[in-house]
């Protein structure tokens, strides 16, 4: 195996990537994901905000009411559980989707 000479120590070909950075450590690391990548996880993150955000409400004036339609209402329990799904399926996409 090569090695390659630092000021300071003996280096192998693996920990010469690593000293070939700024000092943040950024430098010469390519970004993980594209920005589509990105992008489709903004939207399934959004996505999955909005099904939560329709799970909310139902709250009653009177707690010794039980206002069971709009507690069980179509919204509540069939369009937000799909929103959020649909959400994570989205991000699930955005992380597998292959660069070009």
């Amino acid at each position: 195996m090569s090695t390659i000479k630092n000021n300071t120590t003996e280096a192998t070909p693996a920990t010469h990537a690593r000293m070939n950075t700024d000092a943040k450590g950024l430098k010469g690391l390519p970004f993980l994901f594209d920005k589509q990548n990105y992008m489709l996880m903004a939207i399934g993150l959004v996505v999955i905000i909005l099904g939560y955000a329709l799970m909310v409400g139902g709250k009653s004036a009177d707690p010794n009411v039980f206002n069971e339609a709009e507690i069980y209402s179509f919204r509540r329990i069939t369009l937000a559980p799909i929103m959020v799904l649909i959400g994570l399926a989205i991000e699930g996409y955005a992380i597998m989707k292959r660069s070009k």
